[in-house]
């Protein structure tokens, strides 16, 4: 057999198991959000995909595993630094606040499966609990930098310091008010980013001190 061919079988091997690796965490992201991280088994990860729960393992890892490559892959993906410096360029609130509203309904529509595997395995695994306040502690520290921008153009009530309009913020735009109206309540998500834009706008606005 030629080296070639070795190399090319070789590669054709590799494909494919990646392509497994791939099918077994897209079944098993669609299974912890649908039944709950805690109820699913491997057994039921391998039947959905079709495969022995010994390949499942020798590609995957464990249970945790799989969940931890899951929360890793989606925190790589879900930067907010492009979102932060387009809203930093903006000098009102009104073109601020609609930047903002747009580039976060974007992730959070984005990212909504993810958002829901991690409220779904949280509450019983410690990884998961680590990487979602990893998550908000980000996503905070990037309102605070865009609450600082509107105090420094004085684009808020004279009365609200900074802090007050990063909270205003995290009001409006924090994972729970879109999980509120999306979820819960089954409006679409541009109904929602209109109604969070329009409040935002309106607390940040208030020229009575809370």
């Amino acid at each position: 057999m030629s080296e070639v061919t070795r190399r090319y079988r070789s590669a054709r091997r590799e494909q494919g198991a990646a392509q497994t690796r791939q099918d077994i965490l897209d079944a098993a992201r669609e299974l912890f959000i649908t039944c709950g991280y805690p109820n699913v088994t491997m057994g039921d990860i391998a039947r959905s995909v079709g495969v022995a729960t010994k390949t499942l393992y020798a590609s995957v890892g464990t249970k945790t595993q799989v969940l931890h490559a899951l929360l890793a892959t989606d925190v790589a993906d879900s930067q907010t630094t492009g979102l932060r410096d387009e809203v930093l360029r903006k000098k009102d609130l009104a073109s601020a606040i609609a930047c903002l509203a747009h580039g976060i309904r974007d992730n959070t529509e984005r990212f909504a499966p993810s958002i829901e595997l991690l409220y779904s395995s949280m509450a019983s695994d410690d990884k998961a609990r680590q990487i979602w306040d990893y998550v908000i502690t980000q996503y905070r520290q990037a309102l605070r930098e865009v609450a600082q921008h509107l105090v420094d153009i004085g684009a808020v009530a004279p009365h609200l310091a900074v802090e007050g309009v990063s909270d205003r913020l995290w009001h409006c735009f924090g994972l729970a008010a879109w999980r509120s109206l999306v979820v819960d309540c089954g409006w679409s998500y541009d109904a929602a980013e209109r109604l969070l834009a329009r409040q935002a706008i309106s607390m940040l606005q208030d020229s009575v001190p809370a």
